[in-house]
């Protein structure tokens, strides 16, 4: 005979337990926030362009590779001490740029040869040193000239961009809460963001390019242009 099991409670008590479950499943009503802004305003400083960074490069080939990197540090140590007569921290200071040195193929597919390149790069505040330095390294060519900022002047543009961009924020977040009937406002959250740009039309030695020019003749002459700075503020405020 098989004995008889009572079914009655285990049931009820699974029930109990999936109803339980299915009770903690259900997300909470969420508490969307209300009168609440997005906007944003932004800073800008134009300044005239302090710094230079001019890069003179060098190339040979050969048939043999370790040949051409020797004319290579030839080249650069022909340039180097003429270089370094006239630098000076922050007005012209010299530094290695790109290395290259790749394989030349024939219509064989074989090694035919070496080309290799190498970089210095003037760079500083003193636009008439570096030129002139650059007019007596005669071993190599200009092949790149831009103008920027100084780490200075960026610091203190920026700063200036920032105070004009959060006032503004502060003072739009003001219209709308009053635009809206609300007596005042509070920050919820903030964000800051900082660009650059060239204002202006580019300086003529710029528009060159990549165009190698010689360096063993006159200084070149060199105009800088005028950067942006500009400074975004963007977020969120409550109405109240």
């Amino acid at each position: 005979m098989f004995a008889t099991i009572p079914l009655g409670p285990w049931i009820l008590a699974t029930s109990l337990v999936l109803g339980s479950a299915v009770a903690s499943a259900q997300p909470a009503a969420s508490t969307e926030p209300r009168n609440v802004v997005q906007l944003s305003a932004s800073g800008t400083v134009e300044a005239a362009q302090d710094w230079l960074t001019l890069t003179l490069s060098v190339s040979r080939e050969g048939s043999e590779a370790a040949a051409v990197q020797q004319q290579l540090r030839e080249a650069l140590d022909a340039a180097l001490p003429e270089l370094k007569k006239t630098a000076q921290p922050g007005l012209l200071e010299v530094r290695s740029g790109a290395f290259g040195l790749q394989q030349r193929y024939g219509k064989d597919g074989k090694i035919s040869g070496w080309l290799g390149s190498t970089e210095l790069v003037l760079e500083g505040s003193d636009f008439s040193r570096i030129s002139a330095a650059a007019a007596r390294a005669r071993s190599l060519v200009i092949s790149g000239i831009s103008f920027g900022l100084s780490r200075t002047s960026r610091d203190q543009l920026e700063t200036r961009a920032q105070a004009l961009a959060i006032e503004g924020f502060r003072r739009k977040a003001g219209e709308i809460a009053r635009g809206f009937g609300f007596a005042d406002y509070s920050l919820r959250d903030v964000n800051v963001a900082v660009a650059d740009g060239f204002a202006g039309p580019q300086p003529r030695m710029m528009a060159l390019g990549v165009r190698a020019m010689a360096a063993d003749a006159a200084p070149v002459p060199l105009e800088s242009g005028k950067s942006l700075v500009v400074v975004t503020v963007s977020g969120g405020v409550q109405l109240k």
